[in-house]
């Protein structure tokens, strides 16, 4: 009976390994939390619903403060990569009547998706705020902002160039209903608001803070390599003239649910762009 009310002792030669064994599970046991939280947000979907409290931050704003507003809401939206452009505008510009075509911006021609490329009547990524406009090329963000990226015809895409916006010129032989000359390109009547509308995203979204560019609107053509684009006024113009389509509602739907996660303020409140920039 006294040998079993003794305390049992551990081995002294056991003690350095039960000692390494703690220390060991006092490591692992967090990071395992860790990595079963970091597991289950992977498999969390975005889950992104426009309603009206996605602009209350800019309800009852004019000029510059509605702009900042604007831009602070729309801002630090998920950047697709260029190669990631592709599989995106067929989905955003898919042509209602034909989920295997495209609707090509420029011609308004409808085409197989799959034909894609750099050669002639293939289809290729264009830049609506044009992207040697302030040399940002194809980079993540304003390079791949798919709010102003478009398909459209490779040959008609070559003949705008970086032409700033204006009316007038001699119309396009493969795009009719577009006009260009040496200084400037106007589309066609059904794409005027929608261009409009696009370069305004552009000089909200991109203000140069966090290292990018301050893209801006002027009322000029020839704007060169300069961050600028024109012309505004002629925009101003289009924007009335050419009202927000079902179109570009759901373009600006799926860009927000699927893609960036954020929207264009001026296919959803076209009266901002009189508010920020009208006389």
């Amino acid at each position: 009976m006294a040998l079993l009310s003794e305390k049992r002792k551990i081995p002294k030669f056991l003690v350095p390994f039960i000692i390494v064994i703690c220390i060991v599970s006092a490591i692992i046991a967090p990071n395992m939390n860790e990595l079963q939280m970091f597991d289950d947000s992977n498999n969390e979907k975005h889950i992104h619903e426009y309603d009206e409290t996605y602009y209350e931050n800019a309800i009852g704003k004019a000029g510059e403060e509605l702009k900042t507003a604007l831009h602070e809401i729309i801002s630090g939206h998920h950047e697709l990569t260029y190669a990631e452009v592709w599989e995106a505008l067929k989905k955003t510009d898919e042509d209602p009547n034909n989920e295997d075509h495209i609707m090509l911006f420029y011609t308004g021609r409808s085409q197989d998706k799959s034909t894609n490329g750099p050669h002639p009547d293939d289809w290729n990524r264009e830049h609506i705020w044009a992207k040697s406009h302030g040399g940002f090329g194809t980079e993540k963000g304003a390079g791949t902002d798919i709010h102003h990226l478009r398909p459209t015809d490779v040959s008609v895409n070559s003949s705008r160039g970086n032409l700033d916006f204006d009316n007038g010129g001699k119309e396009h032989a493969e795009a009719l209903g577009n006009f260009y000359d040496g200084d400037s390109w106007e589309p066609r009547d059904e794409m005027k608001g929608d261009v409009a509308r696009m370069l305004f995203y552009m000089d909200v979204r991109y203000e140069g803070q966090d290292g990018e560019l301050d893209l801006e609107l002027n009322d000029k053509v020839n704007n060169g390599r300069q961050p600028y684009h024109g012309k505004l006024s002629v925009l101003l113009e289009w924007h009335e003239q050419d009202p927000v389509d079902d179109f570009e509602r759901k373009r600006n739907n799926l860009i927000f649910e699927e893609y960036q996660y954020n929207r264009n303020p001026f296919i959803d409140n076209p009266e901002w762009a009189e508010e920020i920039w009208g006389e």
